[in-house]
């Protein structure tokens, strides 16, 4: 590899790296051709990114993005391929937990990066089960909707009390008369 075609893959790395919210470092090792390209479809399907690369490689592009760590680092050994979640962190985690299950193990997570914070490969099935930007947004928005619903429900129960109370007082004055 030259070095322009080096400092290109860089380029490319860093780019993806700089959209990405969530990367999962996975050692394929041992992963058949069928296997790599099911995974990449698996991904590619939910609009998410797979890229292998050199570790020297990636190494360089995440210092350039200023998101190199010492997990990062030592978790770039042996053969690394990297799923890339960008709108949904979380999303790479549910597809890689479920192609795992199925697959004996492979590939093997090597780190999980979600929004700043690393995870070891082992605990896979607790950034999975993390909810979506989504759903938390929606959940917050539940939270604050919900005392708003209520002064609403009594305002509507204050005028339909006040409406029975006229009502009542209407019809004793008929009874009166």
């Amino acid at each position: 590899m030259t070095r322009e075609e080096k400092a290109s893959s860089v380029a490319e790395l860093r780019e993806v790296i700089d959209r990405s919210t969530g990367m999962y470092f996975t050692d394929f090792e041992g992963m058949t051709v069928e296997q790599t390209t099911r995974l990449r479809n698996d991904l590619r399907k939910a609009g998410l990114t797979f890229k292998v690369a050199k570790n020297t490689l990636l190494k360089r592009a995440l210092d350039d993005a200023g998101r190199m760590s010492d997990p990062l680092r030592a978790a770039l050994v042996r053969q690394t391929g990297v799923a890339f979640g960008f709108d949904d962190p979380v999303a790479p985690a549910r597809i890689l937990r479920d192609f795992i299950e199925k697959n004996q193990d492979k590939p093997a997570l090597k780190l999980a990066y979600v929004e700043g914070q690393t995870y070891p490969g082992k605990d896979l099935k607790k950034v999975a089960a993390l909810p979506t930007k989504k759903e938390v947004i929606s959940s917050i928005l539940g939270s604050l909707n919900a005392p708003i619903q209520g002064i609403v429900g009594v305002l509507g129960a204050l005028q339909r009390d006040i409406v029975y109370l006229v009502d009542a007082i209407e019809k004793k004055k008929a009874e009166t008369v």
